[in-house]
């Protein structure tokens, strides 16, 4: 996809000031509302221009405008923001190593995790911390497997955390819902192929190098735009490759190949990544950023902060906050919806100038 211009929204509004903005012409729905946006910087390779009001943005930047605009498609997901829960079934995650590796311990916290609120589970097998030890398919698989057997069991919609093509074709097999690859398919050279022949839907996580090598890849020209068009070069792959852009959802990839101030930055810009016409993974969770923004060094004190750096996300429509605490964000999520979400706005009462 061409990302060579972007539109970066600001002034953002919500609730029914988003949707009176919207219907007196001065502002326009931000991934189709309910938030929306007053003004706009026009963003060309380079070239960046002042902030400008919505109405005022060329008529030859139609076509972004429409995508920034356009909400994008579920993904065979419910369309609604949901909470992701985090199940870690190795012994060496930055949070939870080891908690979670005997089968029936995973099981009941994967039990505990629906009863807070979590939509979809997120299993994983091999964590990406920083300098993490790889481990091999087989491995991955022996450790995963039997939870997710169980869990399939109990009709839950079910996402798995891998890089690996053959992880990927043997939990689709056993009733995995979707895939989630912090590696954007760029691990394992047959996953696309894999993928490709299937109808799940994909996340897309922005990183470079590797987890053993991405802390020393941090060098970016404007981080957010950076990470949008890295993105974007992987959209394209995925879609060359066979993998429909319905099918994709994209993940900024806090906390990988990213410091604690660019971290902060992509989130305080995230309506950036409405250029790319993908639904959002959010993952903050009790991740490192926080730590070094608080103070607070034990990740499973990190909930707060969590919440903190979640709620930005739903400034784009249908986001999936990817957390280890469902009970907390469930919470802050119903209160968000409940003060900021109003009606949906009827088709036809804007247009794009």
């Amino acid at each position: 996809m061409d990302v060579t211009r972007l539109i970066e929204p600001g002034g953002i509004l919500h609730g029914p000031e988003a949707g009176r903005a919207i219907r007196a012409g001065v502002a326009l729905p931000l991934a189709g509302g309910p938030t929306a946006f007053t003004v706009a910087t026009l963003i060309e390779k380079d070239h960046v221009s002042h902030p400008m009001p919505v109405d005022r943005i060329p008529a030859g930047w139609r076509s972004t405008l429409e995508t920034v605009t356009r909400k994008a498609s579920s993904a065979l997901l419910p369309s609604q923001p949901l909470v992701m829960g985090i199940v870690n079934v190795t012994p060496d995650s930055f949070s939870d190593g080891g908690h979670y590796v005997d089968p029936a311990r995973a099981i009941a916290h994967g039990e505990r995790l629906l009863r807070d609120g979590a939509s979809i589970l997120d299993m994983g097998a091999e964590s990406t911390r920083p300098n993490a030890d790889p481990v091999s398919p087989d491995e991955e698989w022996a450790r995963l497997q039997p939870l997710l057997e169980e869990m399939v069991r109990r009709e839950v919609c079910i996402s798995i955390d891998t890089r690996n093509a053959s992880t990927m074709e043997k939990a689709l097999n056993a009733g995995a819902t979707l895939i989630n690859d912090v590696s954007a398919l760029t691990h394992d050279p047959e996953a696309i192929g894999v993928l490709a022949a299937r109808s799940c839907p994909v996340v897309l996580m922005h990183m470079r190098g590797t987890p053993a090598t991405m802390n020393d890849m941090t060098r970016y020209g404007d981080v957010v735009v950076d990470v949008v068009r890295e993105l974007a070069a992987r959209i394209t792959v995925a879609e060359r490759g066979g993998i429909a852009r319905t099918r994709i959802l994209i993940d900024p990839g806090i906390g990988f190949a990213k410091t604690t101030a660019q971290n902060a930055e992509v989130i305080r810009r995230l309506p950036l990544f409405a250029n790319l016409g993908c639904r959002m993974v959010l993952g903050t969770s009790r991740k490192r950023m926080i730590g070094a923004l608080t103070g607070v060094n034990e990740a499973a004190e990190r909930d707060p902060g969590t919440i903190a750096s979640s709620l930005p996300g739903l400034v784009l429509t249908d986001t999936i906050l990817r957390v280890h605490n469902c009970s907390a964000m469930t919470q802050a999520l119903g209160v968000w919806e409940g003060c900021f979400t109003p009606h949906p706005l009827p088709e036809g009462t804007f247009q794009i100038m």
